[in-house]
């Protein structure tokens, strides 16, 4: 264990002299008052570390130690529903010991040592098994049961295993290795954050991540270990977004990082999330949600851990088969935050002062996504998918850390500040935004609802991409100047953009819809631009036709439950030929 001095001090970088033993990564230990850190740079025996404690009052002279390990978390049973701060201290417990502030140097185990927990196994003795495998469960929650897995790197014969209740360091099972060695195996599983947790195969993305927004379900979709990045300026609805996908999108699991976002907003989702009622389950959705909270005022170094942090968590539930949704808000705050510290390095800056390796270190952070086939001779599939928020100074995507993000993730939903001005929103820009995953789901979309989804989406892109072009010489010239193919286009556009890819998030019914009513909604509309083109043809005026009164059904079918889609469906689309067909016989 190395010890050292202090030698400097600049805001939350502190250079240490006499760590010549230390390791880079490892975990330090600042002062007397024992601030935690993280060594991040070595020359010589002089090590540079970010603490993620304010620093102020610190000076030369002071003892440095290290503890020998990396920045690590606690794994096991108790972490949904908690709060932890960047670097997974709990903020409840800290709370009830020291009061509203968090007071610098406390030591508080991320996970309650003293609880006890039910723990069933699911295996016998005798049985062989191998790190990943699951040996027994523990009911964390209602609705999340904790798979209890032998750490990786251990392998053998099961030679002792009890069911009981435990305390998470207790020994549950004990592993007999080839070499003979016996190894104890507890609830409690640590792991160093920077290194992604292993698995068997990755598997290809072509099963998608249902939201139930509108949108994104139909126009953008986002696949189960997919990656997706929601830029856009300040006001235009990142963070509700994110809240929308966290409450509704097809995810066991949820992580939620507040990375260097206002503290107003976490407060939002502490408030808003223990009263939410998960519609799979009826609980309240905090039952199967992690929160990490790193908020703009917070230590900045602890930005940069955040991130780690809770991918870390989300690879742990992802590796006993669940389907996980990790969302980032926002990863700008966390390139600040290493953009500061490369400053106080003294490191060569790249673009807009952003550290030359920015690229590389969001590409490790996406990358750790995806769908994938667990380690262990019993395998199993789970998902991690990740949407990260971007909030690009003065809503500008030409920015490093947006472009850099592009590069790297599969889905763009780009939000328009223009959108969110006119209260349309989700405010996704359907002419900037894409998914590259379309094509590898769109057989599965196209069984799902046992018809042409794909052949509905693209009609969709095709009339909101002509529209576009038409609006333009719409203002040169006015409306008057299209033919009347063209100004119904530009209703069937309208219809789309109001009655589809309007989205209320307050309502009850519109807040989320099914697969099976979207591909309804976009059938509506469709139906009604084909008859009323046919009916164009035959000489009914376009006005008669923009005027009918079945246009306000097709705009409230939105509005319709579940249960009576097909009957409301049918009727509409009844109504549609109908009032078509009365206006054909008295232009005859």
């Amino acid at each position: 264990m190395s010890k050292g001095t202090i030698k400097k001090v600049a805001g939350p970088l502190v250079v240490a002299k006499g760590m010549r033993d230390a390791n880079m990564f490892d975990v330090v230990r600042v002062s007397d008052q024992r601030l935690i850190g993280e060594i991040i740079e070595i020359h010589g025996d002089e090590a540079s570390i970010q603490v993620y404690e304010e620093t102020s009052g610190l000076g030369p002279g002071e003892p440095v130690e290290s503890t020998g390990a990396p920045l690590s978390v606690d794994l096991g049973p108790g972490l949904i529903g908690s709060i932890f701060d960047g670097i997974q201290r709990p903020l409840v417990k800290i709370m009830q010991l020291t009061g509203n502030n968090l007071t610098r140097g406390v030591e508080v185990p991320a996970l309650d040592r003293e609880k006890k927990w039910t723990f069933v196994p699911t295996v016998e003795v005798g049985e062989e098994v191998a790190g990943g495998d699951i040996i027994g469960t523990v009911k964390e929650t209602p609705i999340v049961e904790q798979r209890i897995m032998i750490p990786n790197g251990i392998s053998g014969k099961l030679v002792s295993i009890q069911g009981g209740e435990y305390t998470l360091e207790e020994t549950i099972a004990v592993v007999e290795t080839e070499k003979g060695e016996k190894k104890e195996i507890s609830l409690l599983q640590k792991w160093p954050v920077r290194v992604g947790r292993p698995y068997k195969e990755k598997l290809s993305p072509t099963v998608p991540l249902v939201t139930g927004q509108r949108v994104i379900d139909c126009l953008f979709p986002i696949a189960k270990g997919g990656t997706a990045a929601i830029p856009g300026p300040f006001g235009s609805g990142k963070t509700v977004t994110q809240h929308q996908l966290a409450k509704w999108a097809e995810a066991d699991i949820v992580v939620y990082i507040g990375c260097g976002e206002r503290g107003n907003e976490m407060t939002d989702v502490l408030n808003e999330f223990p009263e939410l009622k998960d519609p799979k389950t009826g609980y309240s959705l905090m039952e199967r949600t992690v929160l990490i909270a790193n908020t703009s005022d917070m230590p900045v170094a602890a930005r940069e851990a955040s991130i780690y942090v809770g991918i870390t968590i989300a690879e742990y539930f992802r590796d006993m088969g669940y389907s996980v949704a990790l969302m980032a808000d926002s990863t700008s705050r966390w390139a600040e935050a290493l953009r500061e510290m490369s400053g106080r390095l003294e490191e060569m800056p790249g673009e807009e002062g952003y550290p030359a390796y920015l690229g590389s270190r969001l590409a490790q952070f996406y990358e750790r996504a995806g769908r994938v086939i667990s380690n262990g001779l019993h395998p199993r599939e789970g998902a991690l998918s990740v949407i990260g928020a971007v909030s690009p100074p003065g809503g500008d995507i030409s920015e490093p850390v947006s472009q850099a993000t592009l590069r790297i993730v599969k889905v763009f939903w780009g939000l328009d500040a223009n959108l969110a001005y006119k209260r349309h929103f989700p405010a996704i820009n359907w002419l900037t935004s894409y998914s590259l995953y379309v094509n590898e789901m769109g057989q599965w979309f196209d069984e799902a609802v046992k018809g042409n989804w794909m052949e509905c989406r693209t009609r969709f892109m095709q009339i909101l991409g002509d529209e576009a072009a038409l609006e333009e010489i719409v203002q040169l010239v006015g409306m008057d100047a299209l033919s009347a193919p063209d100004r119904l286009k530009m209703e069937i556009a309208r219809s789309i953009r109001e009655d589809f890819l309007h989205q209320d998030s307050f309502h009850e019914v519109d807040t989320y819809t099914q697969l099976e009513k979207q591909y309804r909604m976009m059938q509506l509309i469709l139906t009604f631009y084909d008859e009323a083109l046919a009916a164009l043809n035959d000489g009914v005026s376009v006005e008669k036709l923009v005027a009918m009164e079945v246009r306000e059904k097709i705009g409230r079918f939105k509005y319709t439950t579940i249960d009576a889609v097909e009957d409301v469906f049918m009727n509409v689309v009844a109504d549609i030929k109908d009032e078509i067909k009365r206006l054909k016989d008295k232009e005859d």
